[in-house]
């Protein structure tokens, strides 16, 4: 049986005080949940290592994941962050292929690709990102636009190191602008890419891989969406900087 997962994608917002404060309601407020979905926080760089050893001191079963790691293992790149430092930190998952990832430092498939061979080399769980703009959403190419995507990034990967890593659904015309894809639509997605899964590597891989849904969820979308059969879990953006409203959405999971 798959796995639900919620994980809260900051994104860069919150100081030191507003994270610190926030996290702290979040681990507090896990404390009352029994057999929920894994959880995981996705903070901006500079607080993983403060998350990881918080939570580790309250025995918090909530994980912290980075928002990107670096293509290179090391070198001269300055500002870059490598998957061995992001795990030296003691994040579980990385955050791989987000949309605004792409559109605003252009990342390519081959990009990616190398991503996710580093973050899984050390040990990070890559929840890789896949969307269609609203463009290619109106013109009804968002199945060819999801095979490429996941073609170009992921399929040369064998299936042992596929079965390791998490996919996320996120429509880029639902990230941050209120609308949302029905549950009709996410479901659709979804199982056109357990479809693809089960294509290249055969339908065990594809049952055990968690699809999260991504975009503009909210508690009161939340629960329907999460329905979906095909449906493991969500990436949730501006909602996770809200307790009341992560939490909401962690109980409807």
């Amino acid at each position: 049986m798959r796995k639900k997962l919620v994980a809260g994608n900051w994104k860069m917002n919150l100081d030191w005080n507003e994270a610190m404060t926030l996290m702290a309601e979040v681990a507090k407020a896990m404390e009352g949940i029994d057999n929920g979905p894994d959880v995981a926080l996705f903070p901006p760089f500079p607080y993983l290592r403060h998350f990881h050893e918080f939570l580790k001191d309250k025995g918090s079963a909530v994980e912290v994941g980075a928002q990107d790691c670096s293509a290179h293992k090391s070198g001269a790149y300055t500002g870059e962050i490598s998957a061995s430092m992001i795990k030296s930190l003691g994040a579980k998952y990385c955050i791989i292929g987000h949309s605004e990832r792409r559109q605003y430092h252009r990342e390519s498939s081959d990009v990616l690709a190398s991503k996710v061979i580093l973050a899984l080399e050390n040990g990070l769980t890559p929840i890789f990102c896949v969307g269609e703009t609203l463009q290619e959403r109106e013109d009804e190419n968002q199945t060819f636009v999801i095979d490429q995507q996941m073609d170009g990034a992921l399929f040369e990967l064998s299936p042992e190191d596929f079965s390791k890593l998490i996919i996320a659904y996120e429509p880029v015309w639902a990230i941050g602008t209120g609308m949302t894809a029905t549950s009709e639509q996410a479901q659709d997605m979804h199982e056109f890419i357990r479809a693809l899964v089960q294509g290249k590597y055969g339908k065990a891989v594809a049952d055990q891989c968690s699809i999260l849904y991504g975009g503009s969820i909210k508690p009161d979308n939340a629960a329907k969406i999460f329905s979906q059969p095909d449906v493991d879990g969500g990436l949730i953006g501006g909602a996770s900087l809200k307790v009341a409203d992560f939490m909401e959405i962690v109980r409807a999971t």
